[in-house]
């Protein structure tokens, strides 16, 4: 539908949906409400709106303790300038290889954030504390650049989940070695709806310092927000946050749809119903004969294995990417608005391919 004047223009067809990223989904229709809502008069800018003030509030009452809350505009900057307020200038962060800080963020950690990645490989995107201590090492050696921060993805870049046991574990063994412990929840409401359990049991009473809290992959329109659990460990980052380009003027609107999301629960159900359509992708996938699933799935992704060609043809009625070219692995990913139809007509069309 394309039209003139002041009617809306749509140049997309709604019913088209891919397994492509949880990117892809538009805004849920709660979150555009509250959008409204936020809309209209005036509010103080920078975040000294009623609307961050309650943010406040709320995302202290989810965590249990004292906090601050810095709404961002996107995920990148809620990772960088989180880690930015943990490290000194000579300060590295040890993470998983697949992290999205790693793969995904085009060295923004490193050029902008000016600190060093010490990556360490793992068979399910979890790190451990054995793992980290593969590059714990050289505290005090004036020719390395010192660890002194533990980044970890929650859920991983691979679907599964850190147990509060897990999680806890690793923060001792940070703490101990005198290191900080960052946390990357750009799915954190999947993990807190895949585990059943409350998302302080796996973030603040396991000793995250500071955690990067996503919105965009559950139906927002834009914007995260960095969450100092432990306002001690980080430093500045009311101004790394203007440094780096993350603050906004007109903050009540990322503080708005965060906000709706925290009401009556609506950020774990959307996640919980992405979850529920990827076991449902699985379910239907893993009894095709020719396709090997990879990973244990654990929230709202399925990761497998496809013959040669076949990844190439269902492309061309579904949008999805490739994880490991070379192996053939794919990756798809279910949104708050996957529904089971859609999951059931690329089973019928993944089954189909496969003769």
């Amino acid at each position: 539908m394309v039209s003139t004047g002041t009617e809306s223009t749509r140049l997309h067809d709604p019913s088209v949906k891919g397994f492509a990223s949880d990117n892809y989904s538009g805004i849920h229709p709660e979150v555009l409400a509250a959008l409204a809502a936020a809309n209209g008069g005036h509010q103080v800018a920078y975040g000294e709106d009623a609307y961050t003030a309650r943010l406040q509030e709320e995302m202290g009452l989810l965590f249990g303790r004292d906090l601050e809350v810095f709404p961002v505009f996107n995920g990148t900057g809620a990772n960088v300038l989180s880690l930015q307020s943990l490290l000194p200038r000579w300060g590295a962060v040890i993470c998983a290889s697949t992290a999205h800080i790693n793969c995904d963020e085009n060295g923004a950690p490193e050029r902008v954030g000016g600190m060093k990645l010490l990556a360490v490989p793992t068979t399910n995107g979890k790190l451990t504390p054995e793992l980290i201590d593969k590059e714990a090492w050289g505290f005090g050696d004036e020719h390395r650049a010192q660890p002194l921060a533990v980044s970890i993805t929650q859920t991983t870049e691979l679907g599964t989940c850190y147990t509060p046991a897990e999680v806890r574990a690793i923060c001792e063994h940070a703490h101990s070695l005198g290191m900080k412990v960052h946390m990357d929840g750009a799915r954190l409401a999947n993990a807190a709806a895949s585990l059943g359990v409350q998302v302080r049991d796996f973030t603040s009473d396991a000793g995250v310092d500071i955690l990067s809290f996503g919105g965009t992959k559950n139906g927002i329109m834009f914007g995260e927000a960095v969450v100092a659990l432990n306002p001690q460990a980080a430093d500045g980052l009311i101004y790394l946050r203007k440094m780096n380009m993350q603050l906004s003027s007109k903050m009540r609107f990322i503080s708005a749809q965060l906000l709706a999301l925290l009401e009556d629960g609506l950020w774990l159900k959307s996640a919980g119903h992405a979850n529920a359509m990827a076991a449902r992708l699985r379910a239907g996938v893993e009894t095709i004969p020719g396709v090997q699933c990879t990973q244990p799935t654990e929230s709202n992704g399925v990761f497998a294995i496809l013959p040669d060609g076949v990844a190439g043809r269902l492309r061309e009625k579904f949008r999805f990417y490739d994880w490991n070219e070379a192996a053939r692995e794919v990756r798809w990913m279910c949104s708050f608005d996957t529904t089971e139809a859609d999951v059931d007509a690329f089973i019928a069309a993944l089954r189909a391919e496969l003769g």
